[in-house]
């Protein structure tokens, strides 16, 4: 997994709450055998006028010039800025697949979905939980600047505006350290191999009959 220490990108709005995920990724897409290539299915439904398939070229279909990861402003968009219960619904690690794959390495929400807000910490996405008066004002704030980028500073839990203000946000220490080190539950768990393998070895010294081996005295 990719580390992420600090970002500086564009920020693209999704002034909506309670975005699902099904509407992050639809269900017609999870067919695929892959974990890569979901970031042209993004917010499918939302960008798209038109039903969309799994295989169907995206640039054969009419866009909806309404949404904003549509318009030329959001492009290279790294950070999504979005509302309340970013995340619910399913439980489908689709989603996060898909905002990584289409760019995303951040999303600014007033609240997450817990499933959703887990998910991400695994694939190497820092989600942050703000109060609703500075989501309001980073709205704002985007829609006004054309090019509205922010600064995010993983270490000292900081996000910086273009005017200079700092706002702070929380997270959870062993996450906030996943993150830096860029370390997924496997990495984790391979990091102690010495300390598993130590006890695998005891187990199979004191019941081996767990590990296929005979027990007793050997037959003559």
């Amino acid at each position: 997994m990719e580390a992420f220490t600090s970002l500086t990108g564009l920020v693209a709005p999704l002034d909506r709450n309670n975005v699902d995920t099904d509407a992050i990724v639809p269900k017609q897409f999870l067919k695929a055998i892959v974990r890569t290539g979901f970031g042209r299915h993004l917010f499918d439904e939302l960008r798209f006028l038109d039903a969309g398939e799994l295989g169907q070229d995206p640039a054969s279909r009419r866009q909806n010039p309404q949404f904003s990861l549509n318009q030329p402003r959001y492009q290279g968009a790294r950070i999504l800025l979005t509302r309340e219960n970013f995340g619910c619904g399913s439980s489908r690690e689709h989603a996060p697949w898909a905002i990584l794959d289409y760019g995303f390495r951040a999303i600014l929400a007033v609240s997450f979905a817990d499933i959703f807000y887990d998910n991400c910490f695994k694939n190497g996405i820092l989600p942050i939980a703000l109060d609703a008066a500075a989501i309001d004002r980073l709205f704002n704030e985007v829609e006004a600047n054309e090019g509205y980028c922010l600064s995010i500073d993983l270490a000292a839990q900081t996000i910086a505006t273009p005017t200079g203000e700092a706002l702070s946000f929380e997270i959870d220490p062993s996450r906030k350290r996943s993150l830096l080190e860029g370390l997924d539950d496997i990495a984790i768990t391979l990091a102690d191999a010495d300390a598993i393998r130590r006890y695998e070895q005891g187990r199979a010294g004191q019941e081996p009959w767990l590990f296929g081996r005979p027990c007793g005295p050997a037959a003559s």
